[in-house]
């Protein structure tokens, strides 16, 4: 009776996804199967934190892997699954949209994308904008970060 009550998402990660050594450093998300575009490539869940630990994060290993949350962005997630492994491209093949309600990110193919060919979002949040991310900004102080 419980699961009849809750949204059930039919699919949470494509077959054929899968992490490994990105040559943009660290790992990054992987197909080894073409993606048509349009196509969901993974539903992820998210742990939201509370405000008062988003100061705390900038000092954490997780800086590196957190997401901006909250209406105000005041708050902080990380993403479960491979959502936090997706690596920035100012020439994405994949967005991320998030879902407040459910506390989830969908990870959407934009074009198609390859066999063997890394999934790539871009950090600004739309495939649009080209502003320089925190990592590019010589300006940015992640321990001044509020």
């Amino acid at each position: 009776m419980y699961l009849a009550k809750q949204k059930i998402k039919s699919m949470q990660r494509l077959i054929g996804i899968y992490f490994g050594p990105s040559e943009k450093g660290g790992r990054g998300v992987f197909t080894a199967m073409a993606i048509p575009a349009g196509t969901i490539i993974e539903i992820c869940p998210m742990i939201v934190l509370p405000p008062d630990d988003f100061q705390r994060i900038h000092t954490s290993g997780l800086h590196d892997y957190y997401f901006l949350w909250g209406d105000e962005e005041n708050q902080c997630a990380i993403s479960l699954g491979f959502g936090s492994l997706y690596n920035h491209d100012y020439e994405p093949n994949a967005r991320y949209f998030v879902d407040p309600e459910e506390e989830t990110m969908e990870i959407h193919a934009i074009r198609e994308i390859l066999p063997g060919e890394e999934i790539t979002v871009t950090y600004n949040g739309h495939p649009d904008d080209k502003s320089l991310v925190w990592f590019e900004d010589p300006n940015y102080n992640k321990e001044k970060k509020s």
